[in-house]
């Protein structure tokens, strides 16, 4: 089954592989989900698929450990899920970056951005403002994130801060730091919050969290409360409007309190940006700025965040 699934990520227009035995072989190649025929899976051959992809990444999967995340060579992340924690049989999310290196204006002729939204972006990096990504899976996040890294002066340090390493980067002085899963025994995990703390020793000039889901978000925006300026951060969110309201709910699952994020994020973080995906393309649909009011966060968006043709 492995030789079949490599042939789909060769083929350079596949965006996403999805397996699993209920649903089969399913593939995104620019026009949407579709299935794969002639391709026929078993939970014996998607679990034994999902061991040895997870193993390539460096990383361990079974019945103590049924969840793995990894990266494997080209940037292509893997997500296994065994059964019965994936209750209808092992399923595995293969997604392929195709977008490695690209530029905004790449990002322009793609339509994926207009050109005055490329200039108020380009506006933002040049004066060092701290701009979080919002979107949902697959809008184009960390495609965006890169493209604006590449932006940054080539004598200024960049490090990145990812659960699993994808950012790709053109830029000649940039550190990437990538959290590490507990072993057998339940020890030796190294969390993204930690990896935040060991990054301001790192003489960061940029500190950019490839994307935000726990506790690590009070210690990413405290650094950038603390004179460091210019990062970024990725996160999962419907609109630019309902941004505020993740933030807070994202602080309060780690308890912490919505007075604290809301001023910590309200003088934190600069621009929003909101990705969305209509009919196979992606497209910044928004562009706000955070503001801290007496009703709480609220994004207000800017001249620029008119949605293209």
């Amino acid at each position: 089954m492995l030789i079949h699934i490599e042939q789909l990520l060769a083929d350079p227009s596949v965006t996403d592989v999805l397996i699993s035995p209920p649903t089969g072989v399913w593939v995104d190649d620019g026009r949407g989900l579709h299935a794969v025929a002639g391709m026929p899976v078993t939970e014996e051959s998607v679990r034994v698929l999902a061991q040895e992809l997870i193993s390539r990444g460096g990383r361990h999967i079974d019945q103590l450990g049924p969840m793995a995340d990894v990266r494997l060579s080209g940037g292509i992340r893997v997500h296994a899920v065994l059964a019965p924690i994936a209750h209808a049989g092992t399923a595995i999310s293969i997604r392929v970056p195709r977008t490695q290196g690209w530029t905004l204006d790449d990002l322009a002729r793609t339509g994926m951005a207009s050109d005055d939204q490329v200039a108020a972006l380009r506006e933002a990096v040049a004066q060092r403002q701290n701009i979080l990504i919002s979107g949902s899976t697959g809008t184009g996040k960390t495609t965006l994130l890169a493209a604006l890294l590449a932006e940054i002066p080539e004598s200024e340090r960049i490090i990145t801060i990812e659960d699993v390493a994808e950012l790709e980067v053109r830029h000649p002085c940039v550190v990437g730091l990538e959290a590490r899963q507990p072993n057998g025994d339940g020890v030796g995990a190294i969390g993204l919050g930690e990896l935040v703390r060991q990054a301001l020793r790192m003489r960061p000039d940029r500190l950019v969290v490839g994307e935000c889901r726990g506790p690590e978000l009070l210690d990413f925006l405290t650094a950038l409360n603390t004179g460091h300026s210019g990062g970024g951060i990725t996160l999962h969110a419907n609109s630019l409007a309902q941004v505020p309201a993740r933030l807070i709910a994202l602080a309060h699952a780690h308890q912490i309190s919505a007075a604290a994020l809301t001023s910590l994020a309200g003088s934190a973080i600069d621009l929003v940006v909101h990705l969305e995906r209509r009919d196979a393309q992606r497209r910044i649909a928004g562009i706000g700025v955070l503001r801290e009011t007496p009703e709480g966060l609220r994004v207000e968006p800017t001249r620029s965040q008119a949605n293209h043709p």
